[in-house]
C-alpha cells in the first residue's frame, strides 16, 4: 500500500467511522491506538495523520494523550474534537470547559473560504457536535477558518503546517458534507491520489497471500455467510488446488444452504471442497436441550470436534484461512465511557483450540463488511452469497425456541425460505439488516379447511441497523405482511398463526435467543 492515512483512536465510538469515510475517498486507512510511538507511525509513512474524538477531557489527570513527537512528523494533520483540543493542549494554547455545551446538529460559518478543508462548499454549513470542552486560546501560528453558535475556534488551521482542527465530528451522516471536508483533507493537503480500489486490492493480496504461504497447503472453514465465501474465493485465485474448504452442514441452516455452498464452491469455482454432514450428531445432542446459552455452548462444542476431525481427513496442512474482518482486530482502547470498548466485546478473531497447531491466513483482516462485498462482487461471487444478511453462527437453533428437533426445524425451514421469497420479490431483502423467521413453543386453535387445528405460532422479525449493536424494527408493506402470512399458513404444515415482532433493540435482542 503506497498511500494510507494512520488514525490514532483517543476512544471515539466514531473512529472505525473516520476509517471508512477515508475509505470512500479511495485511500487506505489504518487505526492505531493513541499512546502508539511516533517512531512507528514514521514507519509506517502515512501521508497523513487524523486524532480521533474521545470521552475524555485534555486537562484531566488520566486524559489520553499521544507522543508529542507525532507533532514533528512532518505530515499533515487534522484533529477531530477531541483532536483538536490535542492540538491546543500540546502547542501552546488553552483548552477550558465550555459555559455552554454543544451536542447535537449546529450550524457552521466559516470565516475564510480559502480554507482548503471548505474548498467549494457553502459558507454556512449543517455539522453535529458532541462536546463540552472548547479552545479558548489558539496555539501559536493558527486561525480560526469557522465558528459555530458556542465556539469561537469551530474549525482551526495552521497553513504553513498544514495542522487542521475541527470542533465537529466531519464523518458521521449528521454533517452531510462532511465527507467532502475529510475529502479535501485527504486529497488536497495529504497530496493523496485515489488507488485503494477492491480491483487493486485483489492483485495485493493474491501476492501477499502467494507469499505467505508458498507451497503448503491451506484449511478454510466454509460456513457459506459472506466472510468466508469471500476469503475462499480470494485465497483460491492466490493458490487454487492448494486450498482445501471444509463446509460443515450442523442440520442448523437455511433452506438450500448446503446446495448453493457445494454449487458455486465445488462446480463453479472448483475449490475443492470438503463436505461434512453431522445434522444427526448435532441434533442427538441438542435433544432435550431448551436453554439458550446450554444450546449455543453444545453446538459450539460439537462443531470444533467435527471441525477437528475434519481437518485430519482433510491431509496435511500449515495453515488455516479465517474470514477475520478489521473491525476484529483493531485493539480496542480502553477508556472510561468509550463505547466503543463494549462493542468489541461481540467480535470473536479465534473459536478453535491452542492444539491445532495452524498458522493463520486472514486475507480479509484489513476490510471492513462494506469492503468485503464489493470484493466478493469483484471475484464474482453471486449475490445470493454476497449481499446475504447476516446468519447467526448457531443457526436455526437460536430461531427454533425450545427443545431443537427435526419436525420443529422442517416447518420454521419452509417459512423462513418463504419470508426470505417474498422479501425478494419485492425488493426488500437486500435493504434490510436482517429478515428472518422465528418458531415459537406456543401452540393455539385455529380453522383451516373448516377443521379444528391447535398448531405453532410463527413469528416475523424484520430489523434495520449499522452494526447489530442497536436495531430498529422494520415497518414492512401491510399487503406484504398479509402475502407473507397466507403463504405460510396456507403451505407450511403444522403452522396457524403468525404475529410480526415490534421491538427494537434494546430492549429486545435481534434474534430471540
Amino acid at each position: 500500500m503506497n498511500e494510507q492515512i494512520v488514525i490514532l483512536d483517543f476512544g471515539s465510538q466514531y473512529t472505525q467511522v473516520i476509517a471508512r469515510r477515508v475509505r470512500e475517498c479511495r485511500v487506505y486507512s489504518t487505526i492505531l491506538p493513541f499512546h502508539t510511538p511516533a517512531a512507528k507511525i514514521d514507519a509506517l509513512a502515512p501521508s497523513g495523520l487524523i486524532l480521533s474524538g474521545g470521552p475524555s477531557s485534555v486537562y484531566e489527570p488520566e486524559a489520553p494523550l499521544p507522543d508529542p513527537a507525532i507533532f514533528n512528523l512532518d505530515i499533515p494533520i487534522l484533529g477531530i474534537c477531541y483532536g483538536v483540543q490535542l492540538l491546543g493542549h500540546f502547542l501552546g494554547g488553552k483548552v477550558e470547559p465550555g459555559q455552554k455545551r454543544e451536542y447535537g446538529k449546529g450550524t457552521l460559518t466559516v470565516c475564510d473560504p480559502a480554507c482548503v478543508l471548505f474548498r467549494k462548499l457553502p459558507t454556512q454549513l449543517q455539522v453535529w457536535n458532541s462536546h463540552g470542552d472548547k479552545l479558548t486560546r489558539l496555539p501559536k501560528g493558527f486561525r480560526p477558518v469557522a465558528t459555530s453558535d458556542n465556539a469561537p475556534f469551530a474549525a482551526i488551521e495552521h497553513r504553513a503546517r498544514k495542522f487542521f482542527g475541527l470542533q465537529f465530528h466531519p464523518e458521521v451522516a449528521h454533517t452531510p458534507r462532511g465527507k467532502e471536508i475529510l475529502s479535501n483533507f485527504v486529497h488536497e493537503v495529504c497530496g493523496c491520489g485515489r488507488d485503494w480500489t477492491m480491483r487493486h486490492y485483489v492483485d495485493q493480496a493474491v501476492e501477499e497471500i502467494r507469499a505467505r504461504v508458498g507451497k503448503e497447503h491451506v484449511i478454510l472453514g466454509l460456513s457459506g455467510g459472506v466472510d468466508s465465501s469471500v476469503a475462499a474465493a480470494l485465497i483460491h485465485k492466490a493458490i487454487g488446488s492448494q486450498l482445501t474448504a471444509i463446509f460443515v452442514n450442523n442440520g442448523l441452516l437455511r433452506a438450500r444452504e448446503p446446495e448453493v455452498v457445494r454449487e458455486v464452491f465445488g462446480r463453479n469455482f472448483h475449490v475443492k471442497l470438503q463436505y461434512e454432514d453431522a445434522t444427526r450428531l448435532f441434533l442427538s445432542r441438542l435433544k432435550g436441550v431448551v436453554e439458550p446459552e446450554k444450546k449455543r455452548k453444545i453446538i459450539g462444542r460439537t462443531f470444533i470436534e467435527v471441525f477437528e476431525a475434519a481437518t485430519k481427513r482433510a491431509g496435511k496442512a500449515r495453515f488455516l484461512a479465517q474470514g477475520t474482518l478489521y473491525p476484529d482486530v483493531i485493539e480496542s482502547v480502553p477508556i472510561a465511557g468509550n463505547p466503543a470498548a463494549l462493542i468489541k466485546s461481540h467480535h470473536n478473531v479465534g473459536g478453535l483450540p491452542k492444539r491445532m497447531k495452524f498458522e493463520l491466513v486472514e486475507p480479509l483482516r484489513c476490510l471492513f463488511k462494506d469492503e468485503v462485498r464489493q470484493l466478493g462482487k469483484e471475484l464474482g461471487l453471486p449475490d445470493e452469497i454476497v449481499w446475504r444478511q447476516p446468519f447467526p453462527g448457531p443457526g436455526l437453533a437460536v430461531r427454533c425456541l425450545g427443545e431443537v428437533t427435526a419436525e420443529k426445524l422442517k416447518v420454521l425451514r419452509r417459512a423462513d425460505a418463504i419470508v426470505v421469497e417474498e422479501m425478494k420479490a419485492c425488493g426488500l431483502y437486500y435493504k434490510t439488516w436482517q429478515t428472518f423467521a422465528v418458531l415459537l413453543p406456543v401452540r393455539s386453535v385455529g380453522v383451516q379447511g373448516d377443521e379444528r387445528t391447535y398448531d405453532w405460532t410463527l413469528a416475523i422479525r424484520a430489523v434495520e441497523s449499522q452494526d447489530g449493536m442497536t436495531a430498529d424494527w422494520v415497518k414492512l408493506p401491510y399487503d406484504l405482511l398479509e402475502k407473507i402470512s397466507l403463504r405460510i399458513t396456507n403451505e407450511v404444515k403444522g403452522l396457524n398463526r403468525v404475529v410480526f415482532d415490534l421491538t427494537s433493540k434494546p430492549p429486545g435482542t435481534i434474534e430471540w435467543e
